[in-house]
């Protein structure tokens, strides 16, 4: 008996030595360089595939302010034109008088009629007065803050969805020790109970709950170990790299529970949400495209000109008289014209580009109403959300807390005799689950304070 009170003493300060491990859970090395979820957040704003495409949404707007310019900025071009033509045996007639002074026809033949010019010049136009192109431009500018800012939006997306992957890649990390210490503890049970029911002081059945306990805890550690891996592999698409480019993960999570006030996230998420101003922009700039098409109704005046400098011609003619060449040249040579142009009918054009630019305010207004709409109520879920993460913290961290009195209290038990080995194996499962409660609990809540900051428009 005596030899059997040692024992459990000794298992019992193993399960001791066990929960003092377990409470530290997955510490950190140091010195090692790990990726945190900054760091995670930086990678997934120079990779991700959202993040390059809303850049790419600039360029394209820059392209359209660029083209909505060179509707109302004159436009030069010069060339240098040299022309040469010949002509072979061509005939001319002629009216004569004989020398007897009647009337004959006469044939001239041109043997060879050779020109050649050469014109070096400039011209330019100018769209004066062109309202419409000018509505055009201001459409184009206000099309490109909206791409800029819809590019903020954008990378707030991406900034929380890697902290809700990189944080459910530490949950997954954190839980995997856990269950490979539950692991490890339900397999020092099973050879303790080995060696009490080879000396029969256990009875077959508590040696197959103690087995049974030791596949379970086996199979939820190869659970657990492959979600690492799952998880690690989303991560790494999500940030644009491959999964061995990931490195170690910083698993720890210090948690500061924060009192939000509701109205003042609202109020900071109206007037710093991106995507709210770059819905403001796209009702701005789908007015100014419905003006711009409207006003290609009423008549606009271009201008347009161009100068030759020094235009040189040469022509040689040879017929049966002889042959004969005539030059010309000028110093310059200039052309310009104003003129007013008015569209009276295009065809339908001009009602298409109306119709086409008044869908697209409607649609601008819609959405903006709707971003209007989604910013109260984004704000409002991430704060019930984060309320909810911090009660249920605080709930895992009780249960954690209950989970250890009564696991020691149940080792004690056991020690003397008042409780089946069943009993103990409940209370250290027990145990797990809530030291898995307590890492999802704390996960949660930064997942939580992330959609907040995303919802008041700085999840960067």
């Amino acid at each position: 008996m005596a030899s059997r009170e040692t024992s459990m003493r000794r298992h019992g300060l193993k399960g001791a030595k066990w929960l003092c491990g377990l409470a530290l859970l997955w510490p950190t090395v140091a010195g090692a360089q790990l990726l945190t979820a900054d760091g995670a957040v930086h990678l997934a704003l120079l990779h991700n595939t959202q993040a390059i495409g809303a850049e790419a949404s600039i360029i394209e707007a820059k392209g359209g302010v660029y083209s909505a310019y060179s509707g109302i900025l004159p436009s030069v071009s010069a060339s240098l034109v040299h022309t040469e033509s010949r002509t072979d045996n061509s005939k001319q007639v002629f009216p004569g008088l004989d020398n007897s002074g009647n009337p004959v026809i006469e044939t001239v033949t041109f043997a060879k009629d050779a020109t050649k010019s050469t014109t070096p010049g400039i011209a330019g136009s100018l769209p004066f007065l062109n309202l419409s192109n000018w509505a055009n431009l201001s459409s184009a500018k206000n099309n490109l803050r909206s791409a800029k800012e819809s590019r903020g939006a954008t990378r707030n997306d991406v900034a929380l969805a890697t902290r809700r992957q990189f944080y459910e890649v530490v949950r997954a990390i954190r839980l995997r020790t856990v269950q490979a210490q539950a692991f490890q503890l339900a397999s020092d049970n099973e050879r303790r109970v080995r060696a009490l029911f080879e000396v029969g002081s256990v009875s077959k059945s508590d040696l197959l709950t103690a087995q049974t306990a030791t596949s379970q805890a086996e199979l939820d550690m190869l659970v657990a170990r492959n979600a690492v891996v799952t998880q690690r592999i989303t991560l790494a698409d999500l940030i644009g790299v491959t999964e061995d480019h990931l490195g170690e993960i910083d698993t720890v999570m210090t948690v500061t529970p924060h009192d939000y006030d509701e109205s003042s996230l609202i109020a900071e998420a109206a007037q710093n949400r991106p995507d709210m101003k770059a819905a403001n922009l796209e009702v701005k700039a789908a007015h100014s495209a419905h003006i711009s098409a409207r006003l290609t109704r009423i008549p606009y005046v271009t201008m347009t000109g161009s100068m030759g400098f020094n235009p040189t011609s040469e022509r040689t003619t040879t017929t049966d008289f002889g042959t004969s060449k005539t030059s010309a040249s000028s110093d310059r040579d200039l052309f310009g014209r104003v003129a007013l142009n008015w569209d009276i009918f295009s065809g339908g054009i001009q009602d298409a580009r109306i119709a086409a630019a008044q869908g697209r305010v409607i649609r601008a207004e819609e959405a903006r109403d709707a971003t209007t709409r989604a910013v109260t109520d984004d704000v409002r879920r991430a704060l019930n959300i984060y309320r909810e993460a911090i009660e249920g913290e605080v709930v895992a961290r009780r249960a954690i807390d209950s989970a250890n009195e009564s696991l020691k209290l149940m080792q004690e038990k056991y020690n003397v005799g008042s409780a089946t080995i069943l009993d103990l194996v409940n209370a250290q499962v027990q145990l797990a689950r809530t030291q898995s409660d307590g890492v999802s609990a704390l996960a949660a809540i930064r997942v939580a304070e992330a959609q907040i900051d995303r919802a008041r428009g700085r999840a960067e």
